[in-house]
């Protein structure tokens, strides 16, 4: 455990600007709670958990959950930087280091679940990990499965890079006895090396793989989340046919694969990254994402015929649908705070 710290709170750093509302209002209230490894922490009060996608008919998932904002293993790739711009934080570094902790998110849940119909699934993580350094500290993600784990008939997904999700063994198995739940644990290479300088704080893919194994043999429905796949870095057939084979001897039921999506927020982070890691690569994505966040449609189909060639080669599948793992990344700024709601 790390001592209390006196730092400057939100609230004072922002006195003698425009007035803030909303999420960042809430953000500027939150109170210090704990500082390490150059990350700060702090209460960010909530007005609800549960939180209802917007023109969900294009989403695979209809309410998410996010119990954090902020998310502590600095991915170089991660599109949801930007989410800490809905509190007024315009650094993308900010993200990785000021964590914030939801408050009174059982009481929440525990309110708002009268809203989800049956059908309706709840992605649990699609902004920041569930599973981050944060939740041996504060436990908000455990507290959320135990409230989950007293009520029937819900669909639920995961999405987490830590092996720490084993942790919750024993919840997870009190909620898949009487609701269908999925834990899909994302793993973009096996080169630790490589997911060292790619994901600096999430642990090591063999951790990951372990943690596939240990959800299957407990008998929860696990899978592996490829995504995003890197180009010239990631995308290779050998290593992508590596984590397909992997995922099937660890237990895993299914894989999924999407291409690198490179929002501004993240190509301020990314690009950098780049020309110190892979300079040889740089001009190549700035062509590649001059005008358009996505990969193209080119690469898309290629990446996507790839990886359903080595399902079959392997003997999984997508039938178990990346659900959880789908990101919001293309919808409206109105829609994306609604998703990640407060």
């Amino acid at each position: 455990m790390y001592p209390l710290i006196e730092i400057e709170s939100p609230e004072d750093a922002n006195q003698g600007k425009a007035e803030l509302v909303g999420i960042a209002k809430l953000a500027a209230m939150g109170a210090s709670l704990r500082q390490g490894h150059f990350v700060e922490y702090f209460s960010l009060p909530s007005r609800a958990l549960l939180n209802r996608c917007v023109s969900n008919r294009r989403m695979p998932f209809t309410w998410t959950i996010n119990p954090y904002r902020g998310c502590e293993f600095a991915c170089k790739y991660c599109y949801a930087r930007y989410t800490h711009e809905f509190m007024e934080m315009r650094d993308g570094v900010d993200f990785e280091r000021k964590i914030y902790v939801k408050q009174q998110t059982a009481w929440l849940l525990r309110r708002d679940l009268k809203k989800v119909k049956r059908g309706e699934e709840i992605a649990i993580g699609t902004a920041t990990d569930p599973y981050q350094p944060a939740e041996k500290r504060f436990e908000v993600t455990r507290g959320i499965l135990e409230e989950l784990a007293q009520h029937r008939g819900l669909e639920l997904g995961i999405i987490s890079k830590s092996d720490l999700v084993t942790r919750d063994l024993d919840v997870l198995r009190r909620i898949a006895e009487h609701n269908q739940l999925f834990v899909n644990i994302t793993i973009t290479t096996l080169d630790t090396k490589l997911a060292r300088i790619l994901e600096p704080r999430a642990p090591r893919p063999d951790l990951r793989l372990k943690a596939v194994k240990e959800l299957s043999l407990a008998g929860i429905k696990a899978g592996v989340s490829c995504a995003p796949v890197v180009p010239g870095i990631t995308d290779s057939p050998a290593a992508l046919d590596a984590i397909v084979k992997a995922t099937k001897e660890a237990g895993g039921k299914y894989i999924f694969g999407n291409p690198l999506f490179l929002k501004p927020c993240s190509a301020s982070i990314f690009l950098p990254f780049l020309e110190k890691e892979f300079p040889a690569l740089v001009e190549d994505y700035r062509k590649r994402y001059a005008t358009n966040a996505f990969a193209s449609k080119v690469y898309a189909k290629r990446i996507s015929e790839l990886m359903a060639s080595l399902r079959k080669k392997h003997g999984l599948t997508r039938e178990i649908t990346d659900r959880a793992a789908v990101s919001v990344q293309n919808r409206p700024r109105e829609e994306q705070m609604e998703m990640f709601g407060t």
